[in-house]
C-alpha cells in the first residue's frame, strides 16, 4: 500500500492546492483539472469514457502467459493487438480484478489492454526453483519491464495503484523511455526505506497495523495459513475501502489468486524489505541507490486520491505534487477507498485517457 512516510509528512502539511473532487462509482469523470503544468497539446478536451456501473464485468475472457525476466507472468489482455498500450498494475491485497472493469473501457476507446499478475499473485509464476522469493521494489518494477520487452512493448501507459502505483512511479523514474504517460493512485510512492525506519505519527501507525504484524511470528504463520491470510485480505478490503459494498462472489475471485505458493513468502518480503528488516538482493542494490534520492518523474501524469482511502494523504496532492515535474493534473475521487479503479472504473479509465492526451 501507500508509502507510511509520505502520508506521514502530508499528514502535517494541512490543505493544499485546490484539485477536482470527482464522484466516485456512478458518475463520468471530469477531464478538467486545478493543477495542471502545461495546456493539452491537442487542444479541446478528451474522448469521454463511458460510464460503467462497478461490477458490469466478473471476468476477463482468457489469460495469456509469456516468460519474462524471471517470471512465467500471466496477464489478461483487451483490445486491438495494434493499440497504443496501457499497463495496469494491482496492487495489494488485490489482483487483475481491480481492472475487470476498466479493461473493456478502455479496449472500447482502442487500447491494447495489458493487467498482469504480479509476482507471487495469481498464476505468476518463477521460472526456478532457486530464484529467492524476494520483492524490494526495484524486483517488481524490473519484472514489469522485462514483460514489456517479452512482449515487445517499446512504450505505453502505465496506470495503477497500491503495488502497481509504486511499479509504474519507478519504471518513469529509472526508464521514462518506456512511459508515455502515467497515472498514479496515492500519488508518488517510491520508499524510501531510510526514512521509513524512524517513526511515524501515531494515526500513521495504526493505519499501517498491518506492516507491524507482518514483521512478527504470527503475522508470519498467519500469511503461510492459506485460510488465514484469506481472511486477513478480506479484512483489510473492509478497512481501507468503508463504502465498497462487494459480495462474496466478487472477493473470491480475486482471492484465488491468494493461492499462490509463493504468495506469503512475496508478501512478507515486501513489507518487511520497506522498512529494513530484511536485506535486498544486491543484484537490485543499483536500482535502490538510484531511487534513494526520490528522483523527480518528468512523463505526462495524472495523480489520483480515493477520498476515503486512509492512507490518502490531505492537501489535495499538494504533498507529493513537487515530485512531478512535467504535464499534469491530480484529482481526488469522491466516495471512493483504497481499490479505486473497481470502485471507480470509469473515472480511473478517463484518467487514462486524459493522461495519454497531456
Amino acid at each position: 500500500m501507500i508509502n507510511r512516510r509520505t502520508f506521514s509528512k502530508a499528514a502535517a502539511l494541512g490543505t493544499g492546492a485546490a484539485a477536482v473532487s470527482l464522484s466516485g462509482p456512478h458518475t463520468r469523470a471530469s477531464a478538467a483539472s486545478a493543477d495542471s503544468a502545461s495546456p493539452r497539446p491537442h487542444g479541446g478536451p478528451t474522448p469521454a469514457v463511458p460510464v460503467v456501473t462497478p461490477g458490469t464485468h466478473t471476468a476477463f475472457a482468457t489469460l495469456k502467459h509469456v516468460k519474462a525476466g524471471v517470471l512465467d507472468v500471466a496477464y489478461a489482455e483487451a483490445g486491438p493487438a495494434h493499440g497504443p498500450v496501457v499497463l495496469c498494475l494491482h496492487g495489494w491485497p488485490y489482483d487483475i480484478h481491480s481492472f475487470v472493469d476498466v479493461a473493456p473501457l478502455l479496449a472500447g476507446m482502442g487500447y491494447r489492454v495489458i493487467v498482469p499478475y504480479l509476482r507471487g499473485h495469481g498464476s505468476t509464476r518463477f521460472l526456478s526453483r532457486r530464484t529467492p522469493r524476494t520483492a524490494e521494489q526495484s524486483a517488481v518494477a524490473l519484472d514489469v519491464v522485462a514483460l514489456m520487452d517479452a512482449l515487445k512493448i517499446p512504450r505505453a501507459v502505465l496506470a495503477g495503484f497500491d503495488w502497481g502505483s509504486r511499479t509504474a512511479d519507478i519504471i518513469a523514474a529509472l526508464w521514462p523511455e518506456r512511459v508515455k504517460a502515467l497515472v498514479s493512485t496515492g500519488g508518488y510512492l517510491i520508499t524510501d526505506v531510510k526514512a521509513q525506519r524512524e517513526p511515524a505519527a501515531p494515526a500513521v501507525e495504526h493505519t499501517w497495523w498491518y506492516q507491524w504484524y507482518f514483521a512478527t511470528e504470527r503475522g508470519k504463520k498467519t500469511m503461510e495459513d492459506v485460510d488465514d491470510r484469506i481472511a486477513l485480505c478480506r479484512y483489510v478490503w473492509t478497512l481501507v475501502s468503508p463504502n465498497w459494498r462487494f459480495d462474496d462472489a466478487t472477493f473470491a475471485r480475486t482471492a484465488h489468486a491468494f493461492r499462490n505458493p509463493d504468495y506469503a513468502a512475496v508478501v512478507l518480503y515486501n513489507y518487511r524489505w520497506r522498512i529494513g528488516l530484511v536485506e535486498g538482493e544486491p543484484r537490485y542494490d543499483r536500482y535502490e541507490k538510484l531511487l534513494a534520492a526520490q528522483p523527480s518523474l518528468h512523463v505526462p501524469t495524472v495523480t489520483l486520491d480515493a477520498a476515503l482511502d486512509p492512507f490518502t494523504p490531505p492537501g489535495d496532492g499538494s504533498a507529493y505534487r513537487h515530485h512531478f515535474t512535467g504535464p499534469y493534473e491530480h484529482r481526488t475521487i469522491a466516495d471512493v477507498g483504497h481499490n479505486l479503479p473497481q470502485e471507480a472504473p470509469t473515472a480511473f479509465a478517463q484518467a487514462v485517457v486524459d493522461a495519454d492526451h497531456l
